[in-house]
């Protein structure tokens, strides 16, 4: 049996990933930001389950929450950072509280978050991480500029982690999610101001998307349950099938560009 501490657990991929560790007999610490998203598993699931009240972008509130959850459990074995929401907008129609509130929440939220587990994994002497990014990640798309942003900057902070917690006995994964059906870019988004020169643009994105179909969220809780019991887990997992093709015409793209680039940088 197993301890988790997920954020975001509400509603998504985390409350798919909650109920598929409660599921099997695990134990978890459930955090969202309103407790009735949680009440269906705290009706099912009853004491293996402990709901937190929790808003990511407040630091003494996670260090709190972290806390009490280990002093509740007795430990915590995987900590999942998957609070976090997509803002959809164009770079200048951004306002200074829309990319700070971004960053709050996707980046340092998880930056708290990890803060605040890595004394009692030390401590234990083991533990995984898991941060959840996107293939938003690695790739940058228009409309997404703030939200890449966000996850860029995890995926840099993740990666020096896991370099310095290797001797720890932690493990580090960079879990990159392709589309799923969840309301990422539905009730949980947020949009900027649009400026009418930008249509084009939008139009375009709207067009490229139109027809492809978001995986399954269920599918992937098997998939997370493997990876948390993995001896040696990957410091990076993608789910789904789309993030691949991404990946590999994004990575040839930049093979390319810094190769062209050599003798004017040399």
């Amino acid at each position: 049996m197993k301890t988790w501490f997920i954020t975001g657990a509400g509603r998504g991929l985390g409350n798919v990933w909650t109920s598929a560790a409660l599921g099997r007999g695990d134990r978890v610490a459930a955090t969202a930001r309103h407790l009735e998203d949680l009440e269906p598993l705290i009706d099912t699931y009853g004491d293996s389950i402990l709901p937190l009240v929790l808003d990511v972008t407040d630091r003494p509130a996670v260090f709190a929450a972290v806390e009490q959850a280990a002093h509740h459990f007795g430990r915590l074995d995987i900590v999942v950072n998957n609070a976090g929401y997509g803002l959809f907008g164009m770079v200048e129609e951004t306002t200074e509280e829309q990319a700070r509130a971004q960053l709050e929440t996707n980046l340092f939220g998880a930056l708290w978050v990890t803060q605040a587990v890595l004394p009692i994994m030390r401590a234990q002497g083991d533990g995984r991480i898991l941060q959840v990014s996107s293939i938003g990640g690695i790739a940058a798309f228009p409309s997404l500029g703030l939200y890449h942003a966000s996850k860029w900057a995890l995926e840099g902070l993740s990666e020096s982690l896991a370099q310095e917690v290797a001797g720890l006995g932690i493990k580090v994964t960079i879990v990159e999610p392709g589309p799923y059906g969840t309301g990422w870019s539905g009730s949980s988004a947020v949009h900027t101001e649009p400026i009418p020169a930008y249509e084009p643009v939008r139009d375009a994105r709207r067009a490229g998307a139109a027809g492809r179909a978001p995986d399954d969220p269920a599918a992937t809780a098997q998939t997370i349950l493997a990876l948390a019991d993995s001896t040696e887990p990957p410091l990076r997992l993608f789910l789904g099938s789309f993030p691949y093709a991404v990946a590999e015409r994004v990575y040839r793209e930049r093979l390319r560009t810094w190769e062209e680039g050599r003798a004017l940088g040399s």
